[in-house]
């Protein structure tokens, strides 16, 4: 029955999460090229409240826990499990204020309305996995932009999303190079839950009535660290030591 309630819900959300898109691209593209980016940040932002309310129609909610108060004066580090696409609209809503960019595949940055546009033009890093050389030098390059102007990088360790919500082991390379070249910035744990019950059927239908969770840990830096590998240890610790099977 829940299977079968399904379908007709995401007939539903599919078609609100298209306009969506459809409807942000160009808004998009006259706010970045008009006005410029503060108001491009804030039609992203919109757009990213947008496709968190999409999932409503799938009986789904987030709810999203930080006790920790952050400064938007220093960069930040986001480093989090990624179970699904919807991981990333609630990242960028909830920390919003402190300019959220990604660390993504590169065919992301063409084909998908809105989402490739602010993935090519809203400051993210868009690597080839299968060219290491090419994305430790645009990590390097996302790194210098987010340390020169106090923004967050949001990176998933993991490389793809867990299909079971089961974490899978930690590729640190593009990880300590943030950390490397992004010297002053605190670094956020987070970890997500019940966000792979959306695709818990494949993507038609998708999963209903999920209660999907994010919560931030404390805020770390290197310096608190002996080593280098203490604190990639730690930040893997607490992140899969919070993910609920």
């Amino acid at each position: 029955m829940r299977k079968l309630l399904a379908y007709p819900l995401t007939c539903i959300y599919f078609l609100f999460f298209g306009i969506s898109l459809l409807v942000f691209h160009p808004i998009q593209w006259i706010c970045l090229n008009v006005f410029g980016y503060k108001t491009h940040k804030k039609s992203v932002d919109f757009l990213q409240f947008s496709l968190m309310r999409c999932v409503n129609f799938l009986g789904s909610w987030h709810t999203f826990k930080n006790i920790y108060k952050l400064d938007t004066s220093q960069p930040i580090i986001i480093v989090s499990n990624h179970q699904s696409m919807a991981d990333i609209p609630p990242l960028m809503w909830y920390f919003r204020k402190h300019h959220v960019k990604f660390v993504s595949k590169k065919e992301l940055g063409k084909g998908i309305p809105s989402v490739s546009y602010n993935l090519r033009h809203g400051g993210s890093a868009l690597i080839d996995r299968k060219n290491p050389r090419q994305s430790i030098v645009a990590i390097r390059k996302f790194s210098d932009y987010i340390e020169s102007t106090n923004r967050a990088a949001v990176i998933f360790p993991e490389g793809t999303r867990s299909r079971d919500g089961k974490p899978k082991p930690f590729h640190t390379k593009g990880l300590e190079t943030l950390i490397k070249y992004i010297p002053s910035a605190v670094i956020v744990p987070v970890t997500i839950n019940n966000s792979w019950k959306t695709l818990r059927y494949g993507k038609f239908p998708m999963g209903i009535g999920n209660h999907l969770t994010f919560e931030a840990h404390k805020p770390i830096k290197f310096s608190d660290f002996d080593s280098k590998e203490a604190l990639l240890t730690h930040i893997e610790i607490t992140i899969k030591n919070n993910i609920k099977l």
